[in-house]
């Protein structure tokens, strides 16, 4: 004899005891404790905690910049050899080099040179200013610099990681650097970029020359023999349009930004 209940209700019937299951298994788990904290995230935590960092520096933190989810994105571990590119004022180059100043090594490449006095006033000697090849000059486009050639002058590097600079390159020295990171990567290194989002295929205005675009970068960094192997949404922010300068105060100084990872071939 066929039953009269409908189809959709024997379905629902049949699927309420999995149901049950999966609100168990969801309601267990907001209940279980937060899974504990990796060598690497204490570390960074210990770092941000240093007094060397100014309370301009530790207000980016939990907001903006999230070093402890961004480095541990790229797989970054206390003792690796790192080189932080066009480091700036040394807000990550503070963190970096708190970290890695017992086990590992971090080396700045390209800029690095105006932090080089600094070092011993932060209580970071083991920093160094790499011994880079490089001609930056203006390229004619306000922001943007060239170069004719660009060798880091390091090797079998674990990482290297630039954040918030790609987009100050011609595209032609962003290719010679591609290839200088490439070269200064171990095989089974990580290459590591944050930047500020553009739109895809947007040409570029006075509005959006501080901004690139991710689809473009990765497009570029695998023309130099780099694989494409993860991104993170750690840095989206929905509420920006990706019309407007980065910098914009109505930005708050926080703009969307895509996060890469890429990887040299271990052969």
């Amino acid at each position: 004899m066929k039953s009269t209940k409908p189809v959709a209700a024997l379905a629902l019937a049949a699927a309420m005891p999995l149901l049950r299951l999966v609100g168990a298994s969801s309601a267990l788990a907001q209940m279980a404790p937060p899974p504990p904290k990796s060598e690497t995230a204490i570390a960074i935590e210990k770092a941000l905690a240093s007094e060397i960092r100014t309370p301009e520096e530790r207000a980016r933190d939990a907001k903006e910049r999230k070093p402890v989810q961004t480095l541990e994105f790229f797989g970054f571990k206390p003792n690796m050899t790192v080189v932080e590119l066009f480091p700036g004022a040394g807000w990550y180059t503070k963190i970096l080099g708190t970290v890695l100043a017992e086990k590992g090594k971090l080396y700045v490449a390209i800029g690095g040179e105006r932090l080089a006095p600094q070092f011993k006033t932060w209580g970071l000697e083991k920093i160094e200013v790499a011994p880079a090849k490089v001609n930056l000059k203006p390229s004619g486009q306000f922001g943007v610099f060239q170069s004719d050639v660009v060798d880091l002058g390091v090797k079998n590097a674990d990482m290297v990681l630039t954040f918030r600079n790609y987009h100050n390159m011609t595209p032609a020295t962003r290719a010679l650097t591609n290839k200088a990171v490439f070269d200064a990567l171990k095989p089974g290194g990580v290459y590591g970029i944050v930047d500020h989002t553009r739109r895809h295929m947007d040409p570029g205005s006075s509005e959006t020359w501080r901004r690139v675009d991710p689809v473009l970068v990765i497009k570029e960094v695998e023309a130099a023999g780099f694989v494409f192997e993860d991104f993170s949404d750690l840095h989206f922010r929905p509420d920006d349009a990706l019309q407007f300068d980065s910098q914009r105060p109505s930005l708050a100084g926080y703009s969307d930004r895509f996060t890469l990872r890429f990887r040299k071939p271990a052969k």
